[in-house]
């Protein structure tokens, strides 16, 4: 199947946290990295194209809008019952890969702030809706997308909602994060009112406080 990402490769998940990372994150165990690494590489054969608008189909697990309201549900591929270990909690709703450098490689879009790709899961708390968006000075920087949202942009909402069944309290997407070049990128995310920072090292490792 296709999603965003057209590589195979997911990051890995180092043993501590660099110290650019945001204010509000910690270090979590949890459900197991290797399940989620599965999931989400599953999802994207090799030399797949990155066709960015085509989201999980065939053994994906679709999120379903039960309350009637609301933005559209955002395509999940899996369920679980806690963010999975190598993952770190951003403010209560989120959590990102722990590793000190996500692998990134050319991309293959013309747009010049999406020269490269780098692939991981977001993983979002069951019933949240939350917005990621690159910090300001980085929007023609960086792009994101996960979950088959279309183009990659400067600020994606996600909408977590359960899968069919009620099954798990949290929701794994495709997706990643687009940079111009290697960077330690400096992301947002809004849930619930509260904006909650992050630094992620796409390509290298974040060295310290990111500024414009």
């Amino acid at each position: 199947m296709s999603v965003h990402a057209g590589t195979t490769r997911t990051p890995h998940a180092p043993a501590l946290v660099e110290p650019g990372v945001g204010r509000r994150t910690r270090p979590i165990a949890g459900w197991g990295l290797l399940s989620l690494v599965v999931v989400l590489s599953a999802c994207t054969p090799a030399g797949d194209a990155r066709q960015r608008t085509t989201p999980p189909a065939d053994g994906a697990a679709p999120s379903t809008d039960s309350s009637g309201g609301g933005p559209p549900c955002t395509a999940s591929v899996d369920a679980l019952p806690a963010p999975p270990a190598g993952y770190r909690l951003v403010g209560r709703d989120v959590a990102v890969p722990d590793a000190a450098v996500i692998s990134a490689e050319d991309s293959g879009e013309a747009d010049p702030a999406a020269r490269l790709f780098a692939k991981w899961g977001l993983v979002v708390r069951a019933g949240a809706v939350v917005d990621v968006r690159v910090a300001p000075g980085w929007q023609d920087r960086a792009r994101l997308g996960w979950g088959g949202t279309g183009t990659p942009a400067a600020t994606v909402t996600v909408h977590a909602c359960a899968s069919e069944g009620g099954q798990g309290r949290w929701m794994a997407f495709v997706g990643g994060t687009w940079v111009a070049r290697a960077a330690c990128v400096p992301l947002i995310v809004t849930s619930d009112g509260q904006d909650d920072p992050v630094d992620l090292g796409i390509g290298v490792p974040c060295a310290g406080p990111t500024t414009p």
